[in-house]
Protein backbone atom coordinates (compact mmCIF):
# COMPACT_ATOMS: atom_id res chain seq x y z
CA UNK A 1 0.00 0.00 0.00
CA UNK A 2 1.55 3.27 -1.22
CA UNK A 3 0.88 6.16 1.15
CA UNK A 4 2.41 9.46 2.12
CA UNK A 5 1.75 11.56 5.20
CA UNK A 6 2.74 14.77 3.37
CA UNK A 7 -0.02 16.96 2.02
CA UNK A 8 0.22 16.95 -1.76
CA UNK A 9 -0.29 20.02 -3.92
CA UNK A 10 -3.18 19.89 -6.40
CA UNK A 11 -0.74 19.49 -9.30
CA UNK A 12 1.06 16.62 -7.57
CA UNK A 13 -2.30 14.95 -6.96
CA UNK A 14 -3.34 15.40 -10.59
CA UNK A 15 -0.06 13.88 -11.77
CA UNK A 16 -0.60 10.81 -9.57
CA UNK A 17 -4.23 10.38 -10.64
CA UNK A 18 -3.54 10.74 -14.36
CA UNK A 19 -0.63 8.30 -14.12
CA UNK A 20 -3.14 5.61 -13.05
CA UNK A 21 -5.84 6.33 -15.63
CA UNK A 22 -6.33 3.81 -18.41
CA UNK A 23 -8.17 4.65 -21.62
CA UNK A 24 -11.58 3.11 -22.02
CA UNK A 25 -12.33 1.04 -25.14
CA UNK A 26 -14.14 2.59 -28.08
CA UNK A 27 -17.48 1.70 -29.63
CA UNK A 28 -19.29 2.67 -32.81
CA UNK A 29 -22.49 4.70 -32.43
CA UNK A 30 -24.92 6.22 -34.91
CA UNK A 31 -24.99 9.99 -35.30
CA UNK A 32 -28.33 10.23 -33.49
CA UNK A 33 -26.63 8.84 -30.38
CA UNK A 34 -23.31 10.66 -30.73
CA UNK A 35 -24.09 14.03 -29.09
CA UNK A 36 -21.88 14.65 -26.07
CA UNK A 37 -19.70 11.62 -26.77
CA UNK A 38 -15.91 11.85 -27.11
CA UNK A 39 -14.52 10.97 -30.53
CA UNK A 40 -12.08 8.07 -30.16
CA UNK A 41 -10.37 8.35 -33.55
CA UNK A 42 -9.83 11.27 -35.91
CA UNK A 43 -12.43 11.76 -38.63
CA UNK A 44 -11.28 12.35 -42.20
CA UNK A 45 -13.50 13.51 -45.03
CA UNK A 46 -14.40 10.58 -47.30
CA UNK A 47 -15.41 12.97 -50.12
CA UNK A 48 -15.27 16.58 -51.26
CA UNK A 49 -17.88 18.97 -49.97
CA UNK A 50 -19.65 20.27 -51.89
CA UNK A 51 -19.26 17.43 -54.42
CA UNK A 52 -20.28 19.75 -57.27
CA UNK A 53 -20.01 23.49 -58.01
CA UNK A 54 -23.09 25.03 -56.39
CA UNK A 55 -24.89 28.35 -56.56
CA UNK A 56 -24.69 30.44 -53.39
CA UNK A 57 -27.58 32.75 -54.42
CA UNK A 58 -30.82 32.64 -56.37
CA UNK A 59 -30.16 33.99 -59.84
CA UNK A 60 -29.06 32.98 -63.33
CA UNK A 61 -26.18 30.73 -64.30
CA UNK A 62 -24.18 32.36 -67.10
CA UNK A 63 -20.81 32.48 -68.84
CA UNK A 64 -19.01 35.37 -67.16
CA UNK A 65 -17.40 36.86 -70.30
CA UNK A 66 -20.40 36.40 -72.60
CA UNK A 67 -20.84 39.71 -74.47
CA UNK A 68 -24.40 39.03 -75.63
CA UNK A 69 -26.69 42.03 -74.89
CA UNK A 70 -29.41 39.64 -73.78
CA UNK A 71 -29.49 35.95 -72.95
CA UNK A 72 -32.20 33.41 -73.56
CA UNK A 73 -33.37 31.48 -70.48
CA UNK A 74 -33.14 27.84 -71.59
CA UNK A 75 -34.04 26.05 -68.36
CA UNK A 76 -34.29 25.99 -64.58
CA UNK A 77 -31.95 24.34 -62.11
CA UNK A 78 -33.22 23.56 -58.60
CA UNK A 79 -31.42 22.09 -55.61
CA UNK A 80 -31.59 18.31 -55.69
CA UNK A 81 -32.12 18.09 -59.45
CA UNK A 82 -29.88 18.27 -62.53
CA UNK A 83 -31.21 19.86 -65.72
CA UNK A 84 -29.80 18.37 -68.90
CA UNK A 85 -28.85 21.66 -70.52
CA UNK A 86 -25.57 23.38 -71.36
CA UNK A 87 -25.08 27.12 -71.06
CA UNK A 88 -23.58 28.62 -74.22
CA UNK A 89 -22.98 32.24 -75.25
CA UNK A 90 -26.32 34.02 -75.43
CA UNK A 91 -28.08 31.69 -72.94
CA UNK A 92 -28.67 31.44 -69.19
CA UNK A 93 -30.31 29.04 -66.73
CA UNK A 94 -32.49 30.06 -63.81
CA UNK A 95 -30.86 28.61 -60.63
CA UNK A 96 -31.66 28.43 -56.92
CA UNK A 97 -29.32 28.54 -53.92
CA UNK A 98 -27.51 25.25 -53.43
CA UNK A 99 -28.32 23.89 -56.87
CA UNK A 100 -25.52 22.44 -59.02
CA UNK A 101 -24.12 24.75 -61.67
CA UNK A 102 -25.21 23.59 -65.13
CA UNK A 103 -22.62 22.59 -67.70
CA UNK A 104 -20.95 25.47 -69.49
CA UNK A 105 -21.73 28.10 -66.83
CA UNK A 106 -19.02 29.61 -64.62
CA UNK A 107 -20.87 32.31 -62.66
CA UNK A 108 -24.25 33.17 -61.13
CA UNK A 109 -25.80 36.62 -61.46
CA UNK A 110 -28.20 37.44 -58.59
CA UNK A 111 -31.85 38.02 -59.49
CA UNK A 112 -31.65 41.64 -58.30
CA UNK A 113 -29.03 42.39 -60.98
CA UNK A 114 -31.14 40.98 -63.80
CA UNK A 115 -34.09 42.29 -65.79
CA UNK A 116 -36.37 39.54 -67.08
CA UNK A 117 -38.03 40.29 -70.41
CA UNK A 118 -40.24 37.52 -71.82
CA UNK A 119 -37.93 34.50 -72.22
CA UNK A 120 -34.60 36.27 -71.91
CA UNK A 121 -32.63 38.34 -69.40
CA UNK A 122 -30.62 41.51 -69.50
CA UNK A 123 -27.83 41.88 -66.94
CA UNK A 124 -27.93 45.37 -65.42
CA UNK A 125 -24.19 45.72 -64.75
CA UNK A 126 -21.11 45.80 -66.88
CA UNK A 127 -18.96 43.02 -65.39
CA UNK A 128 -19.56 39.47 -64.20
CA UNK A 129 -16.58 37.87 -62.47
CA UNK A 130 -15.62 34.22 -63.09
CA UNK A 131 -16.75 32.02 -60.19
CA UNK A 132 -19.04 34.75 -58.86
CA UNK A 133 -21.64 33.36 -56.41
CA UNK A 134 -20.42 29.82 -57.06
CA UNK A 135 -19.10 27.50 -54.37
CA UNK A 136 -16.54 25.24 -56.08
CA UNK A 137 -16.01 21.51 -55.50
CA UNK A 138 -14.29 20.99 -52.13
CA UNK A 139 -14.73 24.62 -51.09
CA UNK A 140 -15.76 23.54 -47.58
CA UNK A 141 -13.86 20.26 -47.19
CA UNK A 142 -11.42 18.35 -49.39
CA UNK A 143 -11.46 14.57 -49.51
CA UNK A 144 -8.95 13.17 -46.99
CA UNK A 145 -8.91 16.35 -44.90
CA UNK A 146 -9.00 16.02 -41.10
CA UNK A 147 -12.41 17.32 -40.10
CA UNK A 148 -12.67 16.42 -36.38
CA UNK A 149 -9.65 15.46 -34.24
CA UNK A 150 -9.77 12.62 -31.74
CA UNK A 151 -10.66 13.73 -28.22
CA UNK A 152 -13.35 16.16 -29.39
CA UNK A 153 -16.68 16.21 -27.57
CA UNK A 154 -19.16 15.86 -30.40
CA UNK A 155 -21.69 18.67 -30.66
CA UNK A 156 -24.23 19.80 -33.26
CA UNK A 157 -21.63 21.24 -35.67
CA UNK A 158 -19.41 18.15 -35.64
CA UNK A 159 -22.36 15.79 -36.06
CA UNK A 160 -23.87 17.91 -38.82
CA UNK A 161 -20.54 18.01 -40.65
CA UNK A 162 -20.18 14.22 -40.43
CA UNK A 163 -23.71 13.77 -41.77
CA UNK A 164 -23.06 16.15 -44.67
CA UNK A 165 -20.13 13.96 -45.72
CA UNK A 166 -22.09 10.74 -45.61
CA UNK A 167 -20.67 9.46 -42.30
CA UNK A 168 -23.46 7.53 -40.58
CA UNK A 169 -21.64 6.36 -37.44
CA UNK A 170 -18.55 7.41 -35.49
CA UNK A 171 -16.09 5.72 -33.10
CA UNK A 172 -16.45 7.10 -29.58
CA UNK A 173 -14.99 6.24 -26.21
CA UNK A 174 -17.23 4.15 -24.01
CA UNK A 175 -18.88 6.19 -21.27
CA UNK A 176 -17.20 5.73 -17.87
CA UNK A 177 -19.35 3.60 -15.57
CA UNK A 178 -19.51 5.33 -12.21
CA UNK A 179 -20.99 4.45 -8.83
CA UNK A 180 -21.75 7.15 -6.24
CA UNK A 181 -22.33 6.65 -2.54
CA UNK A 182 -22.68 9.03 0.35
CA UNK A 183 -22.01 8.05 3.96
CA UNK A 184 -23.11 9.28 7.35
CA UNK A 185 -25.97 8.28 9.63
CA UNK A 186 -26.85 11.97 9.91
CA UNK A 187 -28.02 12.09 6.28
CA UNK A 188 -31.66 12.28 5.25
CA UNK A 189 -32.96 12.18 1.68
CA UNK A 190 -34.63 15.29 0.24
CA UNK A 191 -38.35 15.29 0.89
CA UNK A 192 -37.95 13.57 4.26
CA UNK A 193 -38.35 15.42 7.59
CA UNK A 194 -35.20 16.19 9.55
CA UNK A 195 -34.65 14.65 12.94
CA UNK A 196 -32.40 16.05 15.69
CA UNK A 197 -28.86 16.57 14.37
CA UNK A 198 -29.70 15.41 10.85
CA UNK A 199 -28.94 17.07 7.52
CA UNK A 200 -30.13 16.37 4.00
CA UNK A 201 -27.97 14.40 1.62
CA UNK A 202 -27.05 16.91 -1.09
CA UNK A 203 -23.76 15.43 -2.25
CA UNK A 204 -25.19 12.33 -3.89
CA UNK A 205 -27.60 14.35 -6.01
CA UNK A 206 -24.97 16.98 -6.79
CA UNK A 207 -22.40 14.39 -7.88
CA UNK A 208 -24.88 12.44 -10.02
CA UNK A 209 -25.83 15.68 -11.78
CA UNK A 210 -22.15 16.52 -12.31
CA UNK A 211 -21.48 13.05 -13.74
CA UNK A 212 -24.43 13.24 -16.10
CA UNK A 213 -23.23 16.64 -17.29
CA UNK A 214 -19.76 15.14 -17.80
CA UNK A 215 -21.15 12.39 -20.03
CA UNK A 216 -20.58 9.50 -17.60
CA UNK A 217 -22.96 6.59 -17.07
CA UNK A 218 -24.11 6.47 -13.45
CA UNK A 219 -24.64 2.75 -12.81
CA UNK A 220 -25.52 3.07 -9.12
CA UNK A 221 -26.14 5.81 -6.59
CA UNK A 222 -27.11 5.29 -2.98
CA UNK A 223 -26.23 5.51 0.69
CA UNK A 224 -23.46 3.52 2.29
CA UNK A 225 -24.08 1.63 5.56
CA UNK A 226 -22.54 2.95 8.78
CA UNK A 227 -20.69 -0.28 9.42
CA UNK A 228 -17.17 -0.78 8.12
CA UNK A 229 -17.62 -4.44 7.15
CA UNK A 230 -20.88 -3.91 5.28
CA UNK A 231 -19.48 -0.72 3.71
CA UNK A 232 -16.40 -2.60 2.53
CA UNK A 233 -18.57 -5.30 0.98
CA UNK A 234 -20.69 -2.68 -0.79
CA UNK A 235 -17.56 -1.03 -2.15
CA UNK A 236 -16.32 -4.40 -3.45
CA UNK A 237 -19.61 -4.85 -5.32
CA UNK A 238 -19.41 -1.36 -6.80
CA UNK A 239 -15.74 -1.80 -7.79
CA UNK A 240 -16.61 -4.97 -9.72
CA UNK A 241 -19.18 -3.10 -11.84
CA UNK A 242 -17.59 0.34 -12.17
CA UNK A 243 -14.71 2.16 -13.80
CA UNK A 244 -14.91 4.81 -11.08
CA UNK A 245 -16.36 4.75 -7.57
CA UNK A 246 -16.98 8.07 -5.82
CA UNK A 247 -17.84 8.40 -2.15
CA UNK A 248 -18.46 11.52 -0.13
CA UNK A 249 -17.90 11.89 3.58
CA UNK A 250 -15.97 9.70 6.00
CA UNK A 251 -12.45 10.54 4.77
CA UNK A 252 -11.20 12.57 7.72
CA UNK A 253 -9.40 11.19 10.79
CA UNK A 254 -12.29 10.57 13.19
CA UNK A 255 -13.11 7.10 14.44
CA UNK A 256 -16.46 7.20 12.58
CA UNK A 257 -14.82 8.03 9.25
CA UNK A 258 -15.51 4.60 7.86
CA UNK A 259 -14.64 5.23 4.23
CA UNK A 260 -10.99 5.76 5.14
CA UNK A 261 -10.91 2.45 6.97
CA UNK A 262 -12.69 0.61 4.16
CA UNK A 263 -10.54 2.04 1.38
CA UNK A 264 -7.32 1.01 3.12
CA UNK A 265 -8.39 -2.64 3.01
CA UNK A 266 -9.43 -2.63 -0.65
CA UNK A 267 -6.50 -1.48 -2.75
CA UNK A 268 -3.55 0.85 -3.09
CA UNK A 269 -3.96 4.21 -1.37
CA UNK A 270 -2.14 6.89 -3.36
CA UNK A 271 -3.49 10.12 -1.81
CA UNK A 272 -4.99 10.90 1.60
CA UNK A 273 -4.50 14.63 2.14
CA UNK A 274 -4.12 17.67 -0.08
CA UNK A 275 -2.47 21.05 0.45
CA UNK A 276 -5.61 22.84 -0.70
CA UNK A 277 -8.76 24.47 0.55
CA UNK A 278 -11.49 23.36 0.41
CA UNK A 279 -10.88 19.64 0.27
CA UNK A 280 -7.86 18.82 2.45
CA UNK A 281 -9.13 15.29 3.22
CA UNK A 282 -9.17 13.51 -0.17
CA UNK A 283 -8.57 9.86 -0.94
CA UNK A 284 -7.46 8.36 -4.21
CA UNK A 285 -7.27 4.57 -4.33
CA UNK A 286 -6.86 2.08 -7.15
CA UNK A 287 -8.18 -1.48 -7.25
CA UNK A 288 -7.03 -3.02 -10.50
CA UNK A 289 -8.29 -0.71 -13.27
CA UNK A 290 -10.97 0.86 -11.05
CA UNK A 291 -10.38 4.33 -9.61
CA UNK A 292 -11.83 5.20 -6.20
CA UNK A 293 -12.22 8.80 -5.06
CA UNK A 294 -13.06 9.53 -1.45
CA UNK A 295 -14.36 13.11 -1.42
CA UNK A 296 -14.96 15.17 1.73
CA UNK A 297 -18.45 15.46 3.18
CA UNK A 298 -18.73 19.25 3.02
CA UNK A 299 -20.65 19.97 -0.20
CA UNK A 300 -18.28 22.61 -1.61
CA UNK A 301 -15.25 20.45 -0.82
CA UNK A 302 -16.89 17.53 -2.63
CA UNK A 303 -17.78 19.67 -5.65
CA UNK A 304 -14.31 21.22 -5.94
CA UNK A 305 -12.68 17.81 -5.56
CA UNK A 306 -14.91 16.42 -8.28
CA UNK A 307 -14.37 19.24 -10.76
CA UNK A 308 -10.61 19.49 -10.26
CA UNK A 309 -9.62 15.83 -9.88
CA UNK A 310 -12.42 13.44 -10.86
CA UNK A 311 -13.23 15.39 -14.01
CA UNK A 312 -9.59 15.20 -15.10
CA UNK A 313 -9.68 11.43 -14.67
CA UNK A 314 -12.94 11.10 -16.63
CA UNK A 315 -11.56 13.24 -19.45
CA UNK A 316 -8.37 11.18 -19.59
CA UNK A 317 -10.31 7.90 -19.56
CA UNK A 318 -12.25 8.97 -22.64
CA UNK A 319 -9.31 10.66 -24.39
CA UNK A 320 -10.95 14.07 -24.19
CA UNK A 321 -8.64 16.96 -25.03
CA UNK A 322 -7.41 18.88 -23.23
CA UNK A 323 -7.41 16.66 -20.16
CA UNK A 324 -6.72 19.63 -17.87
CA UNK A 325 -8.05 22.99 -19.11
CA UNK A 326 -5.44 25.73 -19.04
CA UNK A 327 -6.06 28.36 -16.32
CA UNK A 328 -6.55 31.96 -17.43
CA UNK A 329 -5.00 35.08 -15.89
CA UNK A 330 -7.45 37.45 -14.20
CA UNK A 331 -7.26 40.86 -12.54
CA UNK A 332 -8.73 41.06 -9.05
CA UNK A 333 -11.64 43.46 -8.70
CA UNK A 334 -11.52 43.53 -4.88
CA UNK A 335 -9.24 42.41 -2.05
CA UNK A 336 -8.83 38.67 -1.50
CA UNK A 337 -7.83 37.23 1.84
CA UNK A 338 -5.48 34.24 1.39
CA UNK A 339 -5.35 31.22 3.67
CA UNK A 340 -2.62 28.83 4.74
CA UNK A 341 -3.18 26.47 1.76
CA UNK A 342 -3.80 26.84 -1.96
CA UNK A 343 -7.44 27.91 -2.09
CA UNK A 344 -9.96 27.42 -4.88
CA UNK A 345 -12.37 30.27 -4.31
CA UNK A 346 -15.67 30.26 -6.18
CA UNK A 347 -15.64 33.31 -8.42
CA UNK A 348 -17.21 35.22 -11.26
CA UNK A 349 -14.92 36.14 -14.16
CA UNK A 350 -15.88 38.68 -16.80
CA UNK A 351 -14.10 40.69 -19.51
CA UNK A 352 -14.13 44.37 -20.39
CA UNK A 353 -14.10 45.96 -23.85
CA UNK A 354 -10.33 45.40 -24.15
CA UNK A 355 -10.64 41.68 -23.49
CA UNK A 356 -9.04 41.90 -20.04
CA UNK A 357 -10.44 39.31 -17.62
CA UNK A 358 -11.51 40.46 -14.16
CA UNK A 359 -12.60 38.37 -11.18
CA UNK A 360 -14.42 38.65 -7.90
CA UNK A 361 -15.30 35.88 -5.53
CA UNK A 362 -18.87 35.00 -4.63
CA UNK A 363 -18.77 36.10 -1.00
CA UNK A 364 -18.24 33.90 2.07
CA UNK A 365 -16.19 30.86 1.04
CA UNK A 366 -17.13 28.35 3.74
CA UNK A 367 -16.73 24.75 2.52
CA UNK A 368 -20.27 24.05 3.72
CA UNK A 369 -21.79 27.02 1.82
CA UNK A 370 -22.85 25.51 -1.49
CA UNK A 371 -24.48 28.82 -2.41
CA UNK A 372 -20.95 30.11 -3.09
CA UNK A 373 -20.81 27.83 -6.17
CA UNK A 374 -24.20 28.88 -7.57
CA UNK A 375 -23.60 31.28 -10.44
CA UNK A 376 -19.82 30.94 -10.18
CA UNK A 377 -18.17 30.48 -13.56
CA UNK A 378 -14.63 29.98 -12.25
CA UNK A 379 -12.38 28.80 -9.46
CA UNK A 380 -9.98 31.55 -8.43
CA UNK A 381 -6.65 29.95 -7.44
CA UNK A 382 -5.37 31.82 -4.37
CA UNK A 383 -1.87 30.79 -3.21
CA UNK A 384 -1.08 31.25 0.50
CA UNK A 385 0.81 34.35 1.60
CA UNK A 386 1.03 36.64 4.62
CA UNK A 387 -0.77 39.72 3.27
CA UNK A 388 -4.06 40.08 1.37
CA UNK A 389 -4.15 40.23 -2.41
CA UNK A 390 -4.99 43.76 -3.54
CA UNK A 391 -7.36 44.94 -6.28
CA UNK A 392 -5.48 45.03 -9.57
CA UNK A 393 -3.21 42.08 -8.74
CA UNK A 394 -3.26 39.12 -11.08
CA UNK A 395 -4.12 35.54 -10.20
CA UNK A 396 -5.01 32.44 -12.19
CA UNK A 397 -8.50 31.04 -12.52
CA UNK A 398 -10.00 27.81 -13.86
CA UNK A 399 -13.09 28.52 -15.93
CA UNK A 400 -16.15 26.39 -15.20
CA UNK A 401 -18.49 28.15 -17.63
CA UNK A 402 -18.27 30.80 -20.37
CA UNK A 403 -17.10 34.31 -19.61
CA UNK A 404 -19.57 37.18 -20.10
CA UNK A 405 -18.89 40.80 -20.92
CA UNK A 406 -19.67 42.13 -17.48
CA UNK A 407 -19.89 41.03 -13.86
CA UNK A 408 -23.09 39.24 -12.97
Amino acid sequence: MQRTSRMLTPQEALDIILAHVQRLPSEEVGLMDAAGRVLAEPLYAPEDHPPFPAATMDGYAVIHDDTSPWREVIGEQFAGHVTDVTVTPGTAVRITTGAPLPAGADAVVPVEDVELVDDHIVIRREEVRPGENVRPVGADVHRGELIVPAGTVLGPAEIGLAASLGIASVPVSRRPRVSVLSTGDELVDPGQPLGPGQIRDSNRFMLVAALQQAGAEVVWAGRGPDDVERLTELLRERIAESDVVISSGGVSVGERDLISAALRTLGTVHIERLFMKPGKPFHFVTVGRTLLFGLPGNPVSALVGFEIFVMAALRAMTGQQPVIPEPVTVVLAHPIEPGDRIEYQRAIVWCDETGTLFARNTGPQSSARLLSAVGANAYLIVPPRAEPYRPGERLRAILRRPVHGQAR
